[in-house]
């Protein structure tokens, strides 16, 4: 489906989504493929409810301009850094969303009354340990997965303790270089199909020339049927 100017079709939201985490960054063939594929069959974890405000992808590059002795104004500008960001709030207390949040895992320790306890050390030294994040998202148009292959927690947010508001571990997650990527976009969505176009060589021919036919944006499986006029 082509972008032609005014359409509401196009226009997409996000009241479902989930982000899910795999501890301990995953190669490639093992990151899922498709926006249906299933995560829990390669050790993914659902990190549950997220606050109202959902989750913020951020894509982010910091430029440089390039600034000679020949022009007043820079001549070009150049990328300085590049990153890709995950932000979110986790509502619900459990293993996986305390283990992201503190960094640390729970370890079982003797308890009173035969209770079980567990212990979390805080580290004066962090260890940052790398992950694999996966962040889901679809309205009833369309489904997008976005896919990071290592990634690392680089803030935390506060936690409130009150009587009227529940515990919430803020979240900043930034991807990290894999092979030249940060990450990768799968998605059904039709409306960001690549318009099909054919080429010519030249514009007039006469009876006897060669001429040049070139596509682009054509499904790699489709045919080219018809005939010439």
């Amino acid at each position: 489906m082509a972008a032609t100017g005014n359409d509401a079709k196009q226009i997409r939201f996000a009241p479902k989504g989930e982000v899910s985490v795999h501890f301990g960054a995953l190669s490639a063939d093992g990151l899922p493929q498709g926006v249906d594929d299933d995560l829990k069959a390669s050790g993914f974890i659902a990190l549950g409810y997220a606050s109202e405000d959902g989750t913020e992808i951020t894509p982010k590059i910091e430029t440089e301009e390039l600034s000679v002795w020949q022009a007043s104004v820079p001549v070009l500008r150049y990328v300085k850094s590049a990153a890709f960001q995950v932000k979110t709030t986790l509502m619900q207390v459990n293993d996986a969303t305390t283990r992201l949040f503190y960094g640390a895992e729970w370890v079982k320790v003797p308890g009173k009354n035969g209770r079980d306890q567990y212990r979390l050390d805080i580290s004066s030294n962090p260890d940052l340990a790398e992950i694999s994040l996966v962040v889901d998202w679809s309205d009833d148009a369309a489904k997008y997965r976005a896919v990071i292959g290592r990634a690392m927690v680089s803030d935390r947010g506060s936690i409130s303790l009150t009587r009227t508001k529940n515990q919430s571990y803020e979240l900043t997650l930034d991807a990290l270089d894999s092979d030249g990527t940060l990450g990768y976009l799968l998605t059904d969505d039709p409306s960001v199909a690549p318009v099909a176009n054919v080429l010519f060589s030249s514009n007039t021919v006469e009876a006897g020339d060669e001429v040049t036919l070139s596509g682009a944006g054509f499904d790699k499986d489709a045919a080219l049927l018809g005939e010439a006029a």
